[in-house]
């Protein structure tokens, strides 16, 4: 077999860009490349390693011998190692075997850019060539207007691996998923699907949160183009993909990034920055011109390669500050003596120019658990440029009212109310994540008081809460059907629960509110604005109920929403409405197919009788520990 020819896919122009760090698309150059050379057919690999004195290519091609394939550095010291390997191609397994001028260190490492990556535990670097035939295009052509900020954002947060599972326990493959996982997502009229990490990953406890193949969706499941055929099909039946980023740490794995050519390449060699103490990890350089363009080159190698409409990127508060998770003396404040970490936001920034700038129909959302100003405000206004950020606190505030025992919620009216204090900073997505989900936390049903009827009715009030206080939606899997016990990543959700009649109550209630939140553009136009919202009382602490108005548009689409969180029956009560007619219920979480009481509001009409500071009112039944929402 010939060895190594001298043969590159870079320009000086793509050098000077990767010097400088605004090379967004080194998944074209770096990585492995099937090509033809001089009517030779094999594989061109590249690869990043700065202080190495020797790399050679390893595989099943040359029975894994070093130094049988050496590649050339180049002699512009970009530190890029390459070279064209004739005769070898498409499914080679392979590594990169380093030998530093750091005390001769040697590393075996998987290929940073390679596209497909062998089942765990197994490690090695696939060399893929596959051409998928996209048919998305009417999605594609229309996701600017379905993805804006003004429309319905109703997210299922799912992990691939526990979804469901086939009966002798394995995966569901991306094949299979394609039908079962988008039918459901369809059907229970999700708007996005978002997927925890499908980047690939060797601990499967991780839940896919440490990557080591940025570039890869992982094999649990099958190959790249079999990934491609889920997001393709959820594209097809009207549904966007966010995939969830992390670009905050990765793994000390021995083949991954870490000391990857014998020196701090990837991490911050100071471990104050470049170690996390929570997770046991390292930290990307973000300094670093090369690595910036890695990461920004990886988030916009998933929206262009594989028609990804969002990015939801992990853990963004320990990226901004050099203190988190630190005791004192175990972080270094910047040059301005506090503890932002400069070089993460300038990162941040960047990376939420580039995104917006190359894929106008995209959005990026940001987990993001601290005060930090301006997350979701656009970079020229001093913003990080996200599209939106988690709304944490509300989250917090929300599920710790839930929990307590209704005849002491009136002490705790603030609870709920705080939010609006300051829900119109950001442009906040509602989280039920899996993170409320696991670790002794309990499921949502089971954190809520009382017997099955009162939990159940509390999840119902809940999840009604939450589509109508301001904001996006986004429910973690198992949750649209009150799912009993925690999340366990390593088996199916409890699918069989569905055949109870609370449950499956449940799952009519999450399907009628998607449909609510879809077809009421008082829900979603000004979801963001303080102009879409209006409270007509939230000082009933009393009776422990709130009143209040969303917005769209047009007047005549507002709607009014009373939600009463006690089990006592608000019968004949007042409250103020901003106009003169009869009013239509249009939604009740106490109706009998959700497994409520069945208390309800036929025919509503408007009284001249002065309420809340409104000259009309209406007697309405707020149902026990129910919502209704009136058109």
């Amino acid at each position: 077999m010939s060895k190594v020819i001298v043969h590159s896919l870079f320009s000086e122009f793509d050098i000077d860009l990767f010097k400088s760090g605004k090379h967004f698309k080194l998944y074209e150059k770096l990585g492995s490349h099937p090509i033809e050379v001089d009517g030779k057919k094999g594989t061109y690999f590249a690869v990043w390693a700065p202080t190495a004195k020797s790399v050679s290519v390893v595989g099943d091609f040359n029975g894994w011998q070093e130094n049988e394939h050496q590649l050339n550095v180049r002699w512009d010291e970009s530190g890029i190692w390459e070279g064209f390997i004739p005769e070898i191609g498409h499914g080679t397994l392979y590594k990169y075997s380093i030998h530093s001028n750091n005390f001769g260190i040697a590393t075996e490492k998987a290929d940073p850019f390679a596209k497909f990556c062998e089942h765990p535990p197994k490690t090695a670097s696939v060399v893929w060539e596959a051409d998928y035939k996209w048919k998305d295009k009417k999605w594609m052509d229309t996701r600017e207007d379905k993805n804006a900020l003004d429309k319905p954002y109703s997210v299922y947060e799912v992990h691939l691996g526990s979804w469901k599972r086939n009966e002798n326990g394995d995966f569901l493959s991306y094949k299979e998923l394609s039908q079962d996982l988008v039918k459901y997502v369809k059907d229970m009229g999700f708007t996005h699907v978002e997927f925890m990490p499908i980047m690939e990953y060797p601990y499967d406890p991780s839940w896919g949160y440490q990557l080591t193949g940025y570039f890869a969706p992982t094999s649990r499941f099958g190959d790249p183009e079999e990934f491609k055929l889920l997001v393709d099909k959820l594209h097809q039946n009207g549904i966007g993909v966010i995939l969830d980023w992390v670009p905050s740490h990765f793994p000390e794995d021995a083949h991954g990034l870490g000391f990857f050519d014998g020196s701090h390449l990837y991490e911050h060699p100071d471990r104050r920055k470049g170690y996390h103490p929570d997770w046991k990890s390292l930290i990307f350089n973000y300094g670093r011109n090369e690595v910036r363009a890695f990461l920004i080159s990886n988030a916009l190698f998933w929206l262009d390669q594989y028609h990804v409409d969002g990015l939801r990127v992990d853990a963004v508060a320990s990226m901004l500050y050099l203190d988190y998770s630190r005791e004192e003396g175990e972080w270094e404040p910047n040059m301005y003596g506090n503890n932002e970490n400069l070089e993460a936001i300038s990162f941040i920034r960047e990376l939420n120019e580039t995104v917006y700038g190359s894929f106008p129909g995209v959005q990026t959302i940001a987990e993001e658990s601290t005060s930090f100003s301006m997350v979701s405000k656009p970079v020229n206004m001093g913003g990080l440029g996200f599209g939106m950020k988690w709304m944490m606190g509300w989250m917090h505030d929300t599920l710790e009212y839930f929990k307590k025992e209704p005849i002491y919620r009136k002490h705790h009216q603030n609870d709920l109310t705080f939010s609006m204090t300051y829900a119109f900073t950001e442009n906040f997505m509602l989280p039920f994540s899996h993170d409320e989900v696991v670790y002794g936390k309990k499921s949502l049903l089971y954190r809520m008081p009382g017997d099955e009827w009162q939990q159940f009715a509390n999840l119902r009030l809940l999840y009604g809460y939450m589509f109508t206080h301001p904001g996006t939606n986004l429910i973690f899997m198992g949750g649209e059907f009150g799912q009993s016990s925690e999340w366990n990543y390593n088996q199916s959700l409890d699918w069989h629960l569905t055949q109870y009649d609370f449950h499956s109550g449940i799952q009519k209630l999450i399907k009628d509110l998607n449909k609510i939140y879809k077809t009421n553009p008082a829900l979603y136009e000004k979801q963001f604005s303080q102009e879409g919202f209006q409270w007509i009382d939230y000082g009933d602490g009393e009776n422990s109920v709130l009143t209040y108005l969303r917005k769209g548009h047009q007047e005549e689409n507002n709607i009014i929403v009373a939600a009463n969180f006690t089990p006592v029956p608000r019968k004949n009560y007042r409250i103020g409405v901003p106009k003169t007619g009869a009013l239509k219920e249009i939604f009740n979480s106490d109706a009998k197919k959700y497994g409520g009481s069945g208390a309800k509001n036929s025919a509503v009409k408007t009284e001249k009788k002065s309420c809340h500071g409104f000259d009309d009112s209406i007697e309405i039944t707020i149902p026990p520990l129910g919502i209704v929402i009136f058109q």
